[in-house]
Order: structure tokens, then C-alpha cells, then sequence
């Protein structure tokens, strides 16, 4: 399946998946779309040209290389291992005195890859350099009015914060509750309103300009991908292959259930 997000967002292409896998099996599929790009308001008629200006063309973004040397691996956190992340944060907390963040699964999910990943990237670094992390919310419900469920097109926002690079690769629960805290205040300052297009460009801009990078993220656990039955049964593997090209992490809820999260990525082998 190829998504272009001019036409919708990760929910929308989900959404149809779903309503073509209930047609092919004859079972209760979810509403229709609903097909009017005038609910998402934008009352000072700047979004387009915001993206437009800073955004690279399409040919840009076809032509981008594909690595030769990288593998795609997918790793499968538990119930208890993200539990046990979460654990791990909320010690660390009170080690150092202070309120744990909020940690979600989401978080405790986003937090774990991302201090693995820096620290596989950047062993031994002490710049203190920020580095960034990056990921969609939906603003259906958030926008006023509320935008429907079924709503077919794009209606996401940035969830970005940094955090710096030492930190965030030091081993054990420091690593972690750096990572975990910097993911928690992105979703609060996301659906709280804080960000905005202005800002999240500003902020992808800073991290091209410091070369510490940006991790960021596709898919998502509430799409329920592995519920996706077209008639053959259900999906024994699902892959985001685009994460190749972009260097995202992709995130998918646990194949078998229970809670877990799946979370793939492209790297190079060292990484």
C-alpha cells in the first residue's frame, strides 16, 4: 500500500484498510469517511504556504538515496517490558526528588528506543548537544470545533522536544528518565496547544542547523494494523518500508496482543 499525505493522514489510510478488510469478508465496517477539507479551519490562510515554503519538492524527496549497508530489524516490547520501563522512571523519579512524568506506554515506548538508539549512536559523546524527537497527534478531537473521527484527509500536528545528546545515552535509569521526560512534555505541550506549524519548523530547522538530528516516528499502536483482515486472515507481519528512506522508527501495536508495542527500524549495522 503507498500513502501519499497530501491526500490523508496515517488514520485516514488505516481507516480505509479497515473498510476494505470488512467489505472482503462481509463484516460491520467502521462509518464512512467524511470528505470536507472546510472543518480543518485556518482562519489566517497561512498553512499552505507555511508547508509549501518549507518543505522539499517531491523530486527531492523520491530521489533520496536508499542505503546499501542497512538492516531492518523489528523489536517487540511486552506488557511487562514496558511496564518494567515505566518502574524504572518512576525510581529514578524519586531517586533524584522529583514528580515522575507522565509515563504512558507510549511514552515508556518512545523513551526506551530513543535512549537506545542515541546511545548506540553516539557512544561516549559529552557535547551536551541537543538532539530532537519527533512524532504525529491526531487533533481531531482537540480541534474547535471537534473534526470527525472519519474525517479523510490530514488533521495532525507535531509533537517535538529535545533533549541533550550525553543524557540521553547514559546507560540504565538516567538515560531512560531523561528520554521518557522529554516525550511526556512534547505530548503536553502538543495537545496543550503550545506548539505550533511556526514553531515545529523552527524546531526542525535548529536540529538540521546543530547536525545532532531528529528522530522521528510512523505509524502508530491505535491504528490496529494486525487486526487488518483482508479474507486470508490476519497480517503475520506488517512493515512501514518508507522508514528506510526517512530514518523514522515505525510503531505498530504487538502482533500477538497483550498490550505490547512493535517497533521497527533501518539502521546502519553498527547502530
Amino acid at each position: 500500500m503507498t500513502v501519499h499525505h497530501a491526500a490523508c493522514d496515517g488514520a485516514s489510510s488505516t481507516r480505509f484498510l479497515h473498510a476494505w478488510a470488512a467489505a472482503a469478508t462481509g463484516a460491520e465496517g467502521p462509518p464512512p469517511p467524511v470528505i470536507d477539507r472546510t472543518l480543518v479551519e485556518d482562519p489566517r490562510g497561512r498553512l499552505y504556504d507555511l508547508f509549501a515554503k518549507a518543505m522539499p519538492t517531491a523530486d527531492q524527496m523520491e530521489h533520496v538515496k536508499m542505503p546499501d549497508d542497512h538492516l531492518f530489524a523489528t523489536f517487540t516490547l511486552s506488557k511487562g517490558d514496558i511496564q518494567r520501563v515505566k518502574d524504572v522512571v518512576a525510581g529514578e523519579a524519586g531517586r533524584r526528588g522529583t514528580v515522575p512524568p507522565r509515563c504512558s506506554s507510549l511514552v515508556a515506548t518512545f523513551g526506551f528506543i530513543w535512549s537506545c538508539y542515541q546511545r548506540a549512536k553516539d557512544a561516549g559523546s559529552s557535547s551536551g548537544a541537543r538532539t530532537f524527537l519527533c512524532f504525529p497527534i491526531d487533533h481531531r478531537s482537540r480541534m474547535k470545533p471537534p473534526v470527525p473521527a472519519e474525517y479523510l484527509g490530514n488533521c495532525v500536528g507535531a509533537a517535538i522536544h529535545a533533549a541533550p545528546e550525553d543524557q540521553l545515552a547514559e546507560a540504565g535509569a538516567g538515560g531512560l528518565f531523561v528520554a521518557c521526560t522529554a516525550v511526556a512534555a512534547a505530548i503536553e505541550e502538543a495537545v496543550g496547544g503550545v506548539g505550533s506549524p511556526e514553531l515545529w519548523i523552527e524546531q526542525f530547522k535548529e536540529a538540521g542547523v546543530a547536525g545532532t538530528g531528529m528522530l522521528t516516528v510512523a505509524g502508530s499502536p491505535r491504528f490496529r494494523v494486525y487486526e487488518v483482515d483482508l479474507g486470508f486472515g490476519r497480517p503475520v507481519k506488517v512493515e512501514i518500508v518508507s522508514v528506510a528512506r526517512t530514518g523514522a522508527m515505525a510503531v505498530a501495536e504487538g502482533r500477538k496482543g497483550g498490550g505490547g508495542m512493535e517497533i521497527s527500524r533501518c539502521v546502519n549495522p553498527i547502530q
